[in-house]
């Protein structure tokens, strides 16, 4: 297929592109790198042997989106593009509701204007608000306490009434749970603007000796170790879990929620350690009080990403963390 990749040139985007290429997939890669940078670009090309087709704009302009759908002759698109800091997302929500949404809305008019009708969307397991029972599969009930959760299920909600109301529409909300790592060549991986506000790079940096010492929120919480637990999933894992979803979007139409995750819950000091078998050294922590909002686990049930898409998770801890320290020395 020619698969259009919004937010292509970010963290899960640019594995999704690397996995969809290996696949036979002509890819597209359209960013306005509001938090990447065109050094992916070039990196993707030292990975695949070849350029990728590259294409800046804003998901807001229909003019740009319809253009570009028409002119690559786009049968289905992966949408990464969004803004998805949670706290960010408290500070500024109106900037979240206009790209997330708004920005979704200008997409999905183009390609209904252009009878496109295949879509793959990069959803999340924060839909599911403070977990009821554990593992969370997708039959939970549905609840969101920040403008971000709000708008990625408001996302699902568009989606399921488009394909309500034409049901020629293919829809697969991917539910992500924490996606960590990196390529294992060590050139693509998660590299934020500013001070993360993720884990596993802010532990990276730690290691890299760029910040002073990792900050656990709460040591207190009813978990093995008293810290947070979390499904923590590989980013080519979860890549590949896209290639699955655009061939299974071939020959089913509808909308359909699917988590992304291991099924496996580590703790915040689990990827501490785990971090420090990969780095050879010891990483500095302080516990400080819990955020609020924070939940002590949750962790995925995957077996609708088997039974409908025949994936799952291939790596360990060990590797995600061995591949992120490799990307980090390289690139970060």
């Amino acid at each position: 297929m020619r698969i259009l990749l919004t937010g292509g040139a970010g963290f899960i985007g640019s594995h999704t592109a690397v996995e969809m290429v290996k696949s036979g997939h002509e890819v597209v890669i359209f960013d306005n790198f509001c938090n990447s940078d065109t050094t992916v670009l070039d990196r993707l090309e030292q990975i695949l042997g070849k350029r990728l087709p590259f294409e800046e704009g804003d998901i807001r302009d229909y003019a740009r989106m319809r253009e570009v759908l028409e002119r690559y002759r786009i049968e289905a698109v992966v949408h990464f593009a969004g803004l998805k800091a949670v706290g960010e997302s408290v500070e500024k929500p109106l900037e979240y509701f206009d790209n997330n949404i708004t920005g979704t809305l200008t997409l999905l008019r183009a390609m209904k204007d252009l009878g496109i009708k295949r879509i793959i969307f990069s959803s999340s397991a924060t839909v599911y608000g403070t977990p009821q029972y554990l593992p969370l599969d997708e039959n939970h009930p549905l609840s969101v306490t920040n403008p971000y959760g709000r708008t990625k299920l408001q996302v699902e909600e568009i989606l399921s009434d488009l394909c309500a109301s034409d049901p020629e529409w293919s829809a697969v909300c991917l539910r992500y749970f924490n996606p960590i790592g990196a390529h294992e060549s060590g050139l693509i991986g998660e590299n934020p603007r500013g001070i993360p506000n993720n884990l596993l790079p802010y532990v990276a940096r730690v290691a890299a000796g760029q910040l002073e010492a990792v900050r656990v929120f709460g040591n207190d919480y009813d978990t093995p170790d008293g810290t947070g637990v979390r499904d923590y999933i590989h980013v080519v894992d979860l890549a590949k879990g896209h290639v699955n979803a655009a061939q299974y979007s071939l020959t089913h139409t509808g909308w359909i929620a699917i988590n992304l995750g291991t099924g496996v819950g580590y703790s915040v000091l689990d990827i501490i350690h785990a971090y420090e078998r990969a780095c050879g050294k010891p990483i500095p922590y302080k516990i400080v009080a819990r955020r609020p909002g924070d939940v002590a686990s949750n962790w995925a049930n995957p077996k609708r990403a088997y039974e409908l898409l025949g994936w799952k998770a291939q790596y360990g801890l060990d590797d995600m963390c061995r591949h992120s320290w490799a990307f980090q020395k390289n690139c970060a």
